[in-house]
C-alpha cells in the first residue's frame, strides 16, 4: 500500500485537483472558525455541488473541507476564547490565555503545526492499520455486521451524552426507526410510508444532517444577537518549535489517542481533543499550569483532533462504519458517486485508501501554508455579523437539500428535522447518534434479517462466531458501564491498585 500511496500522492497532483483543494479547505476553515457551523455541514454542503464531478475532484473539495474545518476553530478559539466548533473547544482552555499574554499569533502558528502533525500521524495509520482491517472484515458475516451497526450506535450514545447515557440510546433509536421508513431491500415491502411516494425511497442522508447541523445553529446564532466578542491581539506568526520538539512523545501520544478514538463510531473530534487534553495534563510535571497558558495544552488537543479525521474515515471505508458526523456525510457522498465502502473496496479499488490518504497529505500541507495565511483573515472574517451570515448559510442549506433530486420535498424535511433537533438539543439529547443510526440503521436492518433467514430463524450464528462473541461482548461491557454503581466500585479498585485511595 505504502507504494501505491506515493504513486497516488504524485500523480493526483494536478492544478485542478490543488486548486479545488485550496479553495474547499479555504471554506471549511471559514466553517470551522465561524461560531455555530460545523465540518458536518460544510461537507454536507459540498456534497450538493459535487454529484457530476469525478470521484476524485470529489474527495478534494470534500477531505479539504472536513480538515479545514476541523483545523479553523483553533483561530476563534485562541484570538477568542469561543471555539467554532467543539472540535477546538479544549484548544481555547490555553490558547486564550496564551493570546492574552500577547502571544495568541505564537498560539495559532504552534497549533497550525501541531494540527498538520496530527494530520500526518491520522495518515501513518491509515496505511498501516487498513491492511489489517481488511483482512479481519473480509471474515465478516451478516451476524457481524448487524452487531458492530449495533455497537456503534450505542457507544455514540453513551460517549455524546455521559450525563445521561438513556438520551443518547434514545436519540440513536430514532435514528434506526428513521432508517426503517421505505422500500426494504429484501422483499420490497413498504414501511411507515403513510402513502406518501415521496417516503418509498427512504429519508435522504443530506437533507436530515443539513437540517440537523445548519438549522438549530441558525436559530442560536439568531437568538443570541446582540452579543459582542472581542478579539486578542496578533503577534507574529512564529511556532514554538523548542516547545513541540519538548512535546515530541506527547504529539505521538496525543495522535494514539486521536486515531482510537475516531474508529469508534460516531464519537468524534472533539471527545478526541478533550481525552488527550487531560491525558497530557496528567501526565504533565505541572499540571496546575493548564488552563492558564500551557503550550502544551494546545498542542495536544490540536494533534488529536486533526488525527481523528484519518481515524474516523478508516472505518467508513473498511466497514461502512462511520467514526465522526462528518465522516457520515462522507459515507453518504461517497454512495452518491456509487462508490460502496466496505471490505471488498479494497479489492475491487486497491488504489482508493491510497488516494485518499494521499490526498490527507495534501490536506495536511495546506494547513501549513494557507492556515497561516488565513490566520489575520480571521479576525475580520469573525467581524461579520450573524444577521448577514446566517441567511446566506440557511439559503444554501435550502438550495443543497432541493438539488438532491430537484425534490421540493427535502427541503421541507430539512426544515422538520431542523425544528426537531434544535428543541431535542435544547432539553439535552445530542444529535450524532440519531445522525449515525440514520446511516448505520440500514446496515443493522438488512443484516439481521438476512442473518436470520439464512439460518432459518436460529440465532446459533450469534453465540458460535468469535467475531460475533467479542462485538457481544463490547456491547455489554459498553452498557455495562454506565451504571453509576459499577463506575465507583471500579474507581475504588483502581485508587486501591494505585495506592491512590486511603
Amino acid at each position: 500500500m505504502l507504494e501505491s500511496y506515493l504513486t497516488q500522492f504524485v500523480a493526483v497532483a494536478t492544478p485542478i485537483n490543488l486548486g479545488v483543494l485550496a479553495g474547499a479547505f479555504t471554506l471549511g476553515v471559514l466553517f470551522g472558525a465561524l461560531p455555530g457551523l460545523t465540518a458536518t455541514l460544510a461537507v454536507a454542503l459540498l456534497t450538493t455541488v459535487t454529484f457530476g464531478l469525478p470521484i476524485d475532484l470529489t474527495l478534494f473539495a470534500l477531505l479539504g473541507a472536513y480538515v479545514g474545518a476541523i483545523y479553523g476553530p483553533s483561530h476563534t478559539a485562541i484570538l477568542l476564547g469561543i471555539p467554532g466548533t467543539a472540535a477546538g473547544a479544549a484548544t481555547a482552555l490555553d490558547g486564550h490565555p496564551l493570546a492574552k499574554q500577547g502571544r495568541g499569533g505564537q498560539a495559532i502558528a504552534t497549533a497550525t503545526v501541531a494540527s498538520a502533525l496530527g494530520t500526518l500521524f491520522g495518515i501513518i495509520a491509515m496505511i498501516l492499520i487498513s491492511p489489517l482491517l481488511v483482512r479481519l472484515a473480509l471474515n465478516f458475516t451478516s451476524v457481524e455486521f448487524f452487531l458492530l451497526a449495533l455497537f456503534g450506535v450505542l457507544i455514540c450514545g453513551s460517549l455524546t451524552s455521559p450525563d445521561m447515557p438513556a438520551k443518547g440510546w434514545i436519540a440513536g433509536l430514532l435514528g434506526l426507526l428513521l432508517a426503517c421508513v421505505g422500500i426494504e431491500t429484501l422483499q420490497g415491502f413498504q414501511r411507515f410510508t403513510f402513502g406518501n411516494p415521496n417516503l418509498a425511497g427512504g429519508i435522504q442522508v443530506v437533507p436530515v444532517i443539513l437540517g440537523a447541523f445548519a438549522l438549530p445553529a441558525i436559530y442560536r446564532a439568531m437568538r443570541d444577537l446582540g452579543q459582542e466578542t472581542h478579539s486578542a491581539p496578533l503577534d507574529k506568526l512564529r511556532p514554538d518549535m523548542g516547545e513541540i520538539w519538548r512535546s515530541k512523545f506527547g504529539i505521538m501520544r496525543s495522535g494514539g489517542i486521536g486515531v482510537g478514538i475516531g474508529t469508534i463510531p460516531g464519537v468524534g473530534e472533539d471527545v478526541a481533543a478533550w481525552t488527550s487534553y487531560d491525558a497530557a495534563r496528567k501526565a504533565d510535571r505541572n499540571p496546575e499550569t493548564f488552563g492558564t497558558g500551557n503550550m502544551r495544552g494546545v498542542i495536544s488537543a490540536e494533534t488529536a483532533n486533526n488525527a481523528c479525521i484519518a481515524g474516523a474515515i478508516i472505518p467508513v471505508l473498511i466497514l461502512a462504519v462511520p467514526g465522526s458526523p462528518p465522516a457520515a456525510m462522507l459515507l453518504g457522498a461517497l454512495n452518491l458517486h456509487n462508490v460502496r465502502p466496505g471490505p471488498m473496496l479494497a479489492i475491487e479499488n486497491p488504489d482508493f485508501i491510497p488516494l485518499v490518504a494521499a490526498i490527507l497529505t495534501w490536506s495536511a500541507l495546506c494547513i501549513l501554508v494557507i492556515g497561516l495565511l488565513m490566520a489575520r483573515l480571521s479576525v475580520y472574517v469573525l467581524q461579520v455579523p450573524a444577521v448577514v451570515l446566517m441567511p446566506v448559510i440557511s439559503f444554501l442549506a435550502a438550495l443543497g437539500s432541493y438539488s438532491l433530486g430537484l425534490n421540493i420535498f427535502n427541503v421541507y424535511l430539512m426544515f422538520l428535522f431542523g425544528l426537531g433537533v434544535y428543541f431535542l438539543e435544547e432539553i439535552g439529547y445530542p444529535v450524532a447518534p440519531a445522525v449515525i443510526g440514520l446511516i448505520l440503521g440500514t446496515m443493522a436492518d438488512v443484516n439481521l434479517r438476512r442473518a436470520l433467514q439464512g439460518s432459518l430463524g436460529s440465532l446459533e450464528g450469534f453465540y458460535t462466531r468469535p467475531v460475533a462473541l467479542v462485538l457481544i461482548a463490547l456491547i455489554i461491557l459498553s452498557l455495562s458501564l454506565q451504571n453509576r454503581w459499577l463506575r465507583q466500585r471500579l474507581a475504588r479498585l483502581r485508587g486501591r491498585l494505585t495506592g491512590q485511595e486511603p
